[in-house]
């Protein structure tokens, strides 16, 4: 891989990351020297400029994937990718597309600074607490597994009382969760290609490095429980499986699938792992496609399928059809960047541009086929 290709993808992740501190929240006065209006006063501009970032970011990826396929790019390559994309986007601001990163930080808070129980206490009731300016949904209780409360923790704790040493110890235990997936999908896989697929690709790189969601945490865990049953731990695997359902809850679909694998495993049985990856993509498939019965469809949620699908670089249709949903998605932040409201029409032209490229995808495949 030639060096310049390097520096011109650092180069892009660099100014990628200084511009993510263009969306800070006017409350959160821990940045108040970099805020600007800049973002709400020329909504039309900055949305140009965030789709001109996300469009690269999906060319630089297929430049990737096409050096893998010519042969012309290494894992020593690879490795220097991730660690340069890891080491740029922890520096990002973390707020730019979400701010669960501070609900996480102020759920945290409610346990190990107000030792309240966060399942029934709600952020929003300790009147003054200087996180209430800027942190969303306060008015409610903790959404996730008990096991990512207590990592949260470490990440709290590490903080030591400063808010910004905080932010980015939280940033920091995601990242190491998001290099720990990717060196599991490499000892998984032994394939570059799907090392690739996964630890470059945008809406991984966005919702994990920049945005800093936890789905990162439950995927991990799941496949170091795919790993240890690959290699016949099986009290081990089912520890770690059961803390990834503790993290999100998602990753209970794929309780039957485990089930199976720890069946065939105690028969003393082969198991074709292929055939696991896949209708484990498509268990998080549904449990995606089934979100919007709680709230909407999330982009970081494309998360759970796109770690298993990146183990099947050779089922094309699924393959593309979830390249496709990452591009769809990330654009799916655009309605709202807009119009900057949440009222008609901006979630049904949110529900529309998620399924566009997908839906292209699937039209050209059923085309292709009767032709």
């Amino acid at each position: 891989m030639k060096r310049i290709l390097s520096f011109l993808y650092s180069f892009f992740l660099f100014l990628f990351a200084v511009y993510t501190y263009a969306y800070v929240d006017p409350n959160l006065s821990y940045f108040k020297n970099v805020y600007s209006e800049f973002v709400f006063s020329n909504r039309l501009l900055a949305t140009f400029i965030y789709s001109i970032f996300v469009i690269f970011l999906f060319i630089f990826y297929g430049v990737f994937v096409r050096l893998a396929l010519d042969k012309k790019i290494h894992l020593k390559d690879i490795s220097l990718l991730i660690a340069i994309t890891a080491g740029i986007l922890f520096l990002s601001y973390p707020a730019m597309l979400s701010y669960d990163i501070f609900n996480y930080i102020a759920t945290s808070r409610v346990l190990f600074f107000y030792h309240e129980n966060p399942y029934i206490v709600m952020p929003i009731e300790f009147i003054g607490d200087p996180l209430l300016a800027f942190t969303h949904a306060t008015n409610k209780v903790a959404l996730y597994g008990p096991f990512w409360i207590l990592l949260t923790g470490i990440s709290y704790l590490f903080g030591f009382g400063n808010f910004l040493a905080m932010l980015f110890s939280f940033k920091f235990l995601i990242v190491l969760f998001y290099l720990g997936t990717a060196f599991l999908i490499w000892k998984i896989s032994r394939n570059l290609m799907s090392l690739i697929l996964f630890a470059l690709n945008p809406l991984i790189v966005i919702e994990t490095l920049i945005s800093g969601h936890n789905d990162i945490v439950m995927i991990f865990l799941v496949f170091l429980s795919l790993f240890l049953l690959m290699n016949k731990k099986i009290i081990l695997g089912i520890l770690f499986f059961i803390l990834s359902i503790f993290i999100k809850y998602a990753t209970i679909l794929l309780l039957p699938i485990f089930i199976f694998i720890i069946w065939r495993i105690a028969r003393g049985n082969k198991i074709n792992f292929g055939n696991v990856f896949y209708n484990s993509s498509l268990a998080m498939y549904i449990g995606f496609l089934l979100s919007p019965i709680r709230e909407e469809i999330y982009p970081w949620y494309a998360i759970w399928f796109l770690s298993f699908v990146c183990l099947l670089p050779n089922r094309k249709l699924l393959l593309y059809s979830s390249i496709a949903f990452s591009l769809s998605l990330l654009f799916r932040y655009i309605p709202y960047m807009i119009a900057g409201i949440y009222t008609t029409p901006v979630p049904l032209v949110k529900e529309i541009v998620s399924f566009s490229f997908p839906s292209l995808i699937f039209i050209y495949y059923v085309f292709k086929k009767k032709i």
